[in-house]
Parts: structure tokens; sequence; C-alpha cells
């Protein structure tokens, strides 16, 4: 059995596409290997910012025959008399074999011909030679370049080739890259060196490059670089601050990794741990190390007993440089930090209301005006959302007062010059300007969350301001008449919709969004009448915008698909799903339920059943109660009767309010099903569609009552069995 092994080196790669590509890798050649008919033990691949490769084990040197067996013409046509017919010599020649070697097998159709071919297997290397161009055109990332004159693409240009199967070179030629390359056996060694570097044998690939100071795997790197962050952590008695994005950052950036130990000026713990963390982290690479892991303070002012005056970085360099790699990370942080203590004490200089008369200078968006016209929307829709919440005077103060200066230190410096940090350092100002923290809370929290993953909104004021502020970004956008299209989505609309939404959840809040965006797309088409806003229009497209944000996010938590397009599916009245979100949330939660302890089948046979008459039925979705639908007086049958009273017992939850009616109601509708059985199929059973119309309408008005209950809690009819 053979070892194949396959590099592409490349100029420096982006880190995520290291990440990102090596899985593609692996599926790809698995896939390739598969059609091939080429078995294998494992399929490897690895990589640095300098080269992608894979390694595959256990080969065989030469593909199997293919055996194939190939039905041809009933063996009546195929054969007379004992000869070969011209169906039977042409069916011979498509195979490639005579029409002596045609077997005759009977089938369930009666005799036919049957033809036995074999294509010999062809060699490994020959195989691989042909399928490698394609696996590199088959990698897929961001921002792919072409570099001089040639036509081929890719994250960086190429640079060499290495494909070896055991000790010999698989022959793959380039042509379209610039210079065109030819595979062979040469890699290269770490960058500061560069050297050539003869891999004699595929299984000698990942010591050959530990001689030329590669660590090439990249699992092995990563568990030598968290290692040493933990241990210099430990040493320094600090808790690593280190996000999962910028730990895998660092171990793709490196082809031989080196813990270095920085020096902060403690004269810089003045600033704000955030203002640290994010020059280190987000600017420099570097890991901050926190005094405690226990969460600091988020208004905290300065970082005295947050953070240590030390910093851990990778570098990729060699021993002998250490020291001067070190003394040059503290020079360049050094720096970094002296322009944030100067951006610090330049927006302390002037307070936040100076900050929020400047906001109208600066333009939020054409047709939208500017960020002060923004932050006065926010403020109309903050007091609007206190009143159709009801929420209660002190929490409806603190977030009218925060409202307005939400977005004051869009202004700031520090916010001019670290994106990142806006709301937290407006939230800063505040607090040190004597506002109340619920009112710094609240500016901090509204931008929360931020994305996938990130916290909530901890405090309700804080939760009415960042609904509001994502409700004026869909209000405003939608109306300018742009909406997300595929993978484009510049105002992060999508973020907005799911934000909003997951703080309702989390909340517990019950809004109604229909009347909340009626009322607003009134007033949106007084704010903006150079944008001649349809108020309807718009309010029905963000609806089913919203509608959408609400079934994706389920779908992304878990729920099936099939529960969550009976409760918020096309075709489901966007105004019964977006009433409340909350309420339709806990329907599929329930849905859910119900088929993990396995009732919701029989809920499912008993509405399913009733469903399939009832479309027939004169009766309005909205009648959940049979008194005025049904006629008791038209009854012919006991098991008329007995549907009446499932029908009154249900009508009782169908019609109340609140979600804790709909377990009851499952639970009558699973406990129905003996009813419904009897009225279809037992001793009195009825017929339903009679001759006699008068009481063929009323026994479709019974069924159409139940579908409607039943409909209360969802649409049953896109259930999966």
């Amino acid at each position: 059995m053979a070892t194949f092994l396959l590099e592409i080196g490349t100029e420096e790669l982006p880190a995520d596409f290291v990440r990102l590509a090596l899985p593609q890798l692996e599926a790809i050649v698995a896939r390739d290997l598969a059609d091939a008919r080429l078995a294998s033990d494992a399929i490897t691949a690895s990589g640095t910012p300098r080269r992608l490769a894979v390694s595959i084990t256990g080969l065989p040197e030469l593909q199997p025959d293919l055996v194939e067996e190939r039905k041809g013409p009933p063996a009546l046509q195929a054969f007379r008399d004992g000869q070969p017919t011209a169906a039977a010599i042409g069916f011979a020649r498509r195979c490639g074999c005579s029409p002596e070697q045609l077997e005759i097998r009977d089938t369930d159709k009666g005799p036919f011909v049957f033809a036995r071919t074999t294509a010999p297997g062809r060699a490994t290397a020959e195989v691989l030679a042909g399928r490698i161009p394609e696996w590199i055109r088959s990698l897929q990332g961001r921002r792919f370049m072409r570099w001089g004159e040639g036509e081929g693409r890719f994250s960086r240009p190429l640079r060499w080739l290495v494909a070896l199967l055991d000790e010999r070179v698989v022959p793959v030629q380039l042509p379209d890259l610039d210079p065109p390359l030819t595979s062979g056996r040469l890699s290269r060694g770490h960058r500061l060196h560069d050297t050539e570097v003869a891999i004699s044998c595929a299984d000698r690939y990942v010591p050959s490059l530990a001689e030329a100071c590669v660590q090439v795997d990249r699992g092995e790197r990563a568990a030598g670089i968290r290692q040493a962050l933990e241990g210099a952590a430990a040493r320094a008695e600090g808790v690593l601050d280190l996000p999962p994005e910028l730990f895998d950052e660092l171990v793709d950036l490196v082809e031989s990794p080196r813990l270095i130990e920085g020096a902060i000026d403690t004269a810089y713990l003045a600033l704000p741990p955030e203002v640290l963390s994010t020059v280190m982290r987000l600017h420099q690479r570097y890991v901050p190390l926190k005094v405690s892991a226990v969460a600091a303070d988020p208004l905290a002012l300065t970082s005295d007993g947050v953070l240590l005056p030390r910093f851990l970085c990778i570098a990729n360099g060699l021993a002998a440089a250490d020291a001067t790699i070190r003394r040059g990370n503290e020079r360049v942080l050094r720096a970094r930090l002296a322009d944030a203590a100067f951006f610090l004490a330049a927006d302390r200089r002037q307070s936040s209301t100076e900050r929020v008369a400047a906001l109208d200078r600066v333009t939020f968006a054409e047709g939208l005006g500017s960020l002060a016209d923004r932050s006065r929307r926010i403020a109309w829709l903050t007091d609007l959302l206190c009143r159709s919440l009801e929420i209660d005077p002190a929490t409806a103060e603190v977030a009218r007062r925060a409202a307005p200066l939400c977005k004051h230190d869009l202004v700031s410096q520090m916010v001019g010059e670290f994106p990142e940090l806006q709301g937290v350092m407006g939230a800063k100002y505040l607090l040190a300007e004597g506002e109340p923290r619920a009112v710094a809370l609240a500016v901090l929290e509204h931008y929360q969350p931020r994305g996938a993953g990130d916290a909530l909104p901890g405090s309700p004021a804080g939760g009415l301001l960042a609904l509001a502020e994502r409700l004026e970004l869909l209000l405003s956008i939608f109306a300018r008449g742009e909406r997300p299209t595929g993978s484009s989505d510049p105002y992060a609309l999508r973020r907005a919709g799911n934000g909003l939404l997951q703080i309702l959840w989390d909340r517990g809040w019950s809004l109604d969004l229909v009347s909340l965006l009626g009322q607003a797309t009134a007033h949106w088409q007084q704010l903006l009448e150079t944008l001649a806003v349809r108020p309807q229009a718009l309010a029905a497209d963000l609806l089913e915008f919203l509608r959408q944000r609400l079934a994706s996010l389920l779908e992304e938590e878990g729920f099936g698909t099939d529960l969550v397009q009976a409760v918020a599916g096309e075709g489901v009245s966007v105004e019964r799903v977006l009433r409340d979100p909350a309420d339709a949330r806990a329907r599929v939660d329930l849905l859910r339920r119900l088929r993990q302890d396995g009732r919701l089948p029989l809920v499912q046979a008993v509405v399913q059943r009733a469903s399939r008459l009832a479309e027939q039925a004169d009766l309005e979705p909205e009648v959940v109660t049979p008194e005025g639908a049904v006629d008791p007086a038209l009854f012919r049958s006991p098991s008329e009767a007995a549907v009446l009273g499932v029908l009154e017992r249900l009508a009782v939850h169908a019609a109340a309010a609140g979600t804790s009616r709909y377990e009851p109601l499952a639970q009558l509708l699973g406990e129905s099903g003996e009813t419904l059985a009897a009225f279809f199929d037992g001793a009195d059973s009825v017929m339903v569609m009679c001759d006699e119309p008068e009481v063929r309408r009323n026994r479709l008005r019974l069924l159409a009552v139940l579908r409607n209950q039943a409909a209360v809690l969802a649409d049953f009819s896109r259930l999966g069995g």
C-alpha cells in the first residue's frame, strides 16, 4: 500500500482561508477517491500560512478492475435459430465483446441477453494526476485573485507544488498560472530562511518540514500554542482573554510558533479595559491577561483590578529573535495606547450633550437625514414600545432618557479610531458625567446582540433601546427601498431582525408587531416625505421579512422544519405569527415536546382526518366555538352529539388568550381520537356527505370547527409523519 502527498505552496495566505480550506480539501479528495474506486486508510489535511497539504495513506497501486453487467435486448430478438441477429451483434459491439460472449438469463419479463464487461484498473498515480488540478480549482474562499499574466485564480499566488506517491513524483502541470507550475518534490522551509526542502518520500513530509522549522500539522500547532499560552497565564497568575476566533487566527498566522511575553506600562491601566483589549486583540493579535475569570464591570472606567500589565503573543520567528520581537511589540503597543490615551482625554473635554448636538452634522444615509435624526426616531420608537409593552414607569424613564443619548459616542475620537467600541465608550462617558448607572447600561446594551452567539441586553431598559434601534434601522432602510438579497446585506438587516426577535423571546415580552409597525410606518410617512413612503406596503414588507427571520431562527435552534412551517411558514397568516412572536415560539416548542413524547401523531390523526372533509364546509377560519355554527337539531346519530361535546370542551381553550391554553388544547385533541373514529367508523357512524343538504352542511361544519380549533395551535397539514 502506498502513501500520497500533495502540497500546494503559496504566498502568505489569509488566516481564515487556511482554517476553512482544509476541511474542503479533505472532503473533495474523499469524494474523488470514492468515485475513482480507490480505497484508503486515512485522508489528512494540514496547512500553514504558506501551504495546504493533504496526505493519503493506504492507497493501492492500481484501481480495482471495473466489472459491469449490462442488460440487452430480449433473447427472442437477439437470437434466431441459435444465430445472433443484428440486435445481438450491435449490443455486443457496444459492450466491447463478441456475440458468442453474451449470456441469456431469465428475468421477471422473460429471457434477456446480458454482457459482462471488464475495464482494467488504471495506475493510482495516473488517476491522481488527473484529479489534482481540479482539487486546487475547487477550493473556495473570499477575495480570490489572479496574478501576473495567468488566468488561474487562488487566494494567493501559487509558487510550488509537491505531488508524491511514496518516493515517486506524480506529474502534474498547472499551465494557467504565472509562472506555470510543474509538480516535483521540492517544498520550502520557514519563511525567514525560505530554503528548498527535498521531500524524499511522502511519509517523510512532516519530519522533513520540522527540520526546516515548519510545524505543518495544524492540530499539533494549535495544541502547542494553547499549552504555551495557558502555561504563561498560570505563571503570571492571570486568566487568558482569548476568544476562539483570535485563537484560530494565531494558529493560522505562524509556521513555527514561539511564545513572547511582553509588558505594558502601568500608566495605561488608567484606560478602560475594553480599550486595552481592543488594541491588543483586534489590532495587534496579542492576548491580554485578566486578573480574574469573573466578568468585570462593563462600565469600569479603568483597567486597574481588571487586566494585568502584561500581554502574550505568538511569534513566527526563531529563538534568537525573541528579545527583539518582544521589544518591537512593546514599542508598537505603547504607541497605540498613547494614541488611545490622547483620544480619551480629548473626548473627556467634551460633554455628551455637545456630542449629541454634533450628530446633526453627520449624515446617516441618503434620504434618512443625520445621525441626530436617527436618534430622534429611536427615541420616538422607544416611547411607542414603552406604551405598547406597558413597561413600568421607572424602566420607561430610564429608556426614554437613554434613547437620545445612545449614539453620542459615534462622533467621539475614541470611536472614530476604534469603531468596535461604539456603545461601550458612550456608556462609560455618560457614567463619568454623572448619568445614572441604569441609563449608561442601557446605552451599552442597546448594541446587543452584536452577532450570532453574542449576549442579549441584561436590563429591561437596554432591551427596550435595543428593540427601538433595530426597528428604526429596519423601518428606515426598507423605506429607502433596500432589501437584503442573497449574500448581500450591507446594513446587516437580517442580524437586526434576528436580534429584535431574540430580545423579545429572552425578555418574555408579548409585542404586537403588526399594530406597532402599522403605527410606525404611518409616522415614517410623515418624517420621510422625500421617500414617498407607502405605509401599508412598507408594513407588509417588514412583516414578511420578520416572519422569514422568525422561521429561520427557529430552524437554526434545532426545531424541525415541518414544525416551524406549521406555525410560521409561507402561507400561514403573517398577522397570526407576528401579533405575538413569543406566542409563535411557544407553539413550536409545544409541537416539539408533543413529538418527543409521542403524542403528536395522535393529534395529527384527529386533525388531519377532520380537515380533509372540512375544506368543503362554508365556515370562516376564525370560528372556534360550535355555538351558532352547528345546529344540534339536525343530528341523526349519537356520534354527532359526542363530537359536539368534544368541540365545546376544546372551545374553552381555543377561544382563550395566552400561551397556557395550548397544552390542554393539544391534550384534548389527542384524547378525541376515539370520538372522531366513532363518528366516521363506529356502530353509530354517519355518512358526512349524505343526500340531505342541511344535515350534510351541519356535519361539515362540525369538522370545520374542529379544524379551526386545531389551527389555533398550528397548520397540521404541513406536519410530516
